[in-house]
């Protein structure tokens, strides 16, 4: 299962697809779209990705204990849910207008809605186990809630895009010794047919 990294690997992967297809229109630049949070200071880019969740999914089924080698066991991985705001940079709009704005949320949309998923082994080339996709969806919660999003940080609320990446399994570092067989008793018994003699 995939290792630790895989949380900034898909972050990397969906800030890569929005640089990709984004550029040069609506956005002049890919360094124009950056992983940040809307309350960093002094940055200078357009759109941004901001990790702001990360949950245990506790629907998704675990998978089994993983063998590794002849006698032991590896923990079975967690699977959690990442959750994330994809806004404008109010800091560095360079005059963008409400229409332009608009604009940049519905192409972001669009690009997320086309590239909705990615294979762990795309994201860690080393991976050899089969596993599910990570899907990217429309996070199920209420105004209210996002914009608690905003509050959280002290940001005014505005017009954002919030998503869910799921599964993501993480795997563990836990390795379990199973005991090894030492000793072994066999038997051996054997049915027959008791044969009686008679005579007249």
């Amino acid at each position: 299962m995939a290792d630790y990294p895989i949380i900034s690997d898909v972050s990397n992967f969906i800030c890569k697809v929005l640089r990709e297809k984004m550029c040069p229109e609506p956005i002049p630049s890919p360094n124009n779209i950056e992983i940040s949070s809307p309350a960093s200071q002094d940055v200078d880019y357009i759109v941004g990705l901001y990790l702001y969740d990360i949950r245990e999914e506790a629907n998704v089924a675990l998978p089994p204990a993983m063998k590794k080698g002849r006698v032991q066991l590896q923990k079975a991985p967690r699977p959690y849910g990442l959750y994330y705001m994809l806004f404008i940079n109010g800091g560095g709009q360079m005059g963008l207008k409400d229409p332009d704005i608009q604009k940049i949320i519905g192409k972001a949309a669009q690009i997320v809605n086309d590239n909705a998923s990615v294979l762990p082994n795309q994201l860690q080339s080393w991976l050899d186990t089969q596993e599910p996709p990570i899907v990217l969806s429309q996070a199920k919660i209420s105004l209210e809630e996002k914009v608690r999003v905003w509050q959280a940080i002290n940001k005014p609320y505005q017009i954002s895009l919030f998503y869910k990446a799921a599964p993501v399994f993480l795997s563990s570092e836990i390795v379990i010794d199973t005991p090894r067989v030492t000793e072994a008793t066999f038997g051996l018994h054997v049915t027959g047919e008791q044969v009686s003699e008679g005579g007249s």
